[in-house]
């Protein structure tokens, strides 16, 4: 039978290579492995305050711990994406050679030397996507190649990461847990990216189906109906049972504003979907 500590290395597994686990795994299990990474970032995040004279960071997306005994994410306000797609060495050799060489030969092409749109062209068959799957949502380069190669693999670790950081991170779902704005900054960032791919994040629905009949209609109002008005079409039973209803609960007992808010997120809701389906039926009749 599973086993705690099994059931956490298989986690671990799907985490990064998602397709090689099919079976299905609780979403809530005792931590086994602590993050290795948590004094290399503290010692980038002392590095970026250090060069930005002690600013505070603005929001972007959860990459990981400042303190190496907390589980608890930081945000990091910039997008930087560490050296991990590639073996230090090999970067460090790539970078003594002439820039002509990235582009002629078939090696894979490291994310972190990704700048221009034209270098995302020339190399868009021969990316090597980064391990830290939080860096993709706040760079436009890679939500293109998102878009234009469609990888099972990538979808399927965003989308495991972002289940696991909504679950981990959601305000009204823990009795302890202060950084609403931080919170708040990350569903922003999730759905800035939702509007960039048109598209909503399986992770994100399966997220809001949960949690909406816990939700007061007060914390992250303005992030909460941003998101459900990228929920996907489906069977009017399911969208009643998980949408409709927790909704329709909250609706009947709040204020005028909360009413109109809702109105106006149902209302995006359905242009999202009339304009999804344009573009399928544009597709099917090229085709």
């Amino acid at each position: 039978g599973m086993q705690s500590h099994l059931q956490a290395l298989l986690s671990l597994y799907k985490l990064f290579y998602p397709e090689q686990v099919a079976i299905t795994l609780p979403g809530k299990m005792k931590t086994f492995f602590k993050n290795p990474e948590g004094p290399w970032k503290a010692a980038i995040t002392a590095v970026r305050q250090r060069n930005q004279g002690g600013s505070p960071l603005s929001h972007a997306v959860f990459l990981g711990t400042s303190q190496p005994q907390s589980r608890k994410r930081k945000w990091n306000a910039q997008l930087v994406i560490p050296a991990s797609s590639r073996n230090t060495s090999n970067l460090e050799e790539d970078r003594q050679k002439n820039h002509v060489y990235l582009y002629s030969t078939n090696k894979s092409f490291p994310v972190e030397q990704l700048q221009t749109f034209p270098q995302l062209l020339q190399n868009i068959h021969r990316l090597e996507f980064p391990s830290q799957m939080g860096s993709v949502l706040t760079n436009p380069l890679l939500l293109h190649y998102m878009n234009c190669v469609k990888d099972e693999s990538i979808y399927l670790r965003l989308y495991y990461w972002m289940g696991q950081m909504l679950q981990e991170e959601c305000t009204w779902c823990m009795v302890d847990n202060p950084r609403e704005e931080e919170f708040k900054s990350f569903l922003e960032t999730i759905y800035e990216s939702e509007c960039f791919l048109q598209e909503g994040f399986p992770a994100c629905e399966e997220f809001l189906y949960k949690t909406l009949p816990l939700w007061d209609g007060f914390c992250c109002r303005s992030q909460v109906l941003r998101l459900v008005s990228w929920i996907p079409l489906s069977s009017s039973s399911d969208i009643k049972s998980y949408l409709y209803d927790p909704l329709a609960q909250l609706f009947f007992t709040s204020s005028i504003y909360f009413k109109c808010s809702v109105l106006e997120s149902l209302k995006e809701l359905l242009q999202n979907w009339l304009n999804c389906n344009v573009i399928q039926v544009d597709s099917e009749l090229s085709s």
